[in-house]
């Protein structure tokens, strides 16, 4: 490298020395500790709602259950699946809440977010793969049962 290139380098360099100066410290930026306390508070009133709701949700769908034959029981179940992971990313959502409220710094933050997606991610493929496999024996189930009732129906015949 050349003395001008060098020296053109340098100039730059010393250009955007407040720029990348003031970079480091943001990632090291203290949150303060009344911000964190209030983040805490909100997400905790909030957790609670959501577990009132999911209860109330829960005995909606059983007193369906119990006036129902038994066809729409497993419309029910799969209701009362869909609301237990609801409630349960709620209460995922609201930890991680509390959790990047608990962070003292932009830096610590950014570790705790990227943490809570990759859990979320690995609950969104464990929840695909038995959706996957609970919708795969439910259409076994109802071809069997198509089955056998059309071979009744078909003896009758004979």
């Amino acid at each position: 490298m050349t003395t001008e290139t060098q020296n053109v380098l340098d100039s730059v360099k010393e250009a955007f020395a407040p720029v990348t100066e003031a970079f480091k410290n943001f990632q090291n930026l203290d949150v303060p500790e009344a911000t964190r306390e209030f983040v805490k508070k909100t997400a905790s009133t909030a957790k609670e709602r959501a577990a009132d709701a999911y209860a109330g949700s829960e005995k909606v769908t059983a007193a369906i259950e119990t006036a129902v034959a038994d066809s729409v029981t497993e419309a029910a179940k799969i209701s009362r699946n869909i609301q237990q992971a609801m409630y349960q990313d709620a209460e995922a959502f609201f930890a991680g809440i509390d959790k990047l409220a608990s962070a003292k710094s932009i830096s610590e933050a950014v570790q705790i977010q990227s943490e809570l997606a990759r859990a979320r991610g690995e609950v969104f493929i464990n929840r695909a793969k038995s959706t996957t496999e609970y919708f795969g024996k439910l259409v076994a189930n109802g071809a069997k049962n198509a089955q056998d009732n059309f071979s009744k129906v078909y003896n009758k015949t004979a």
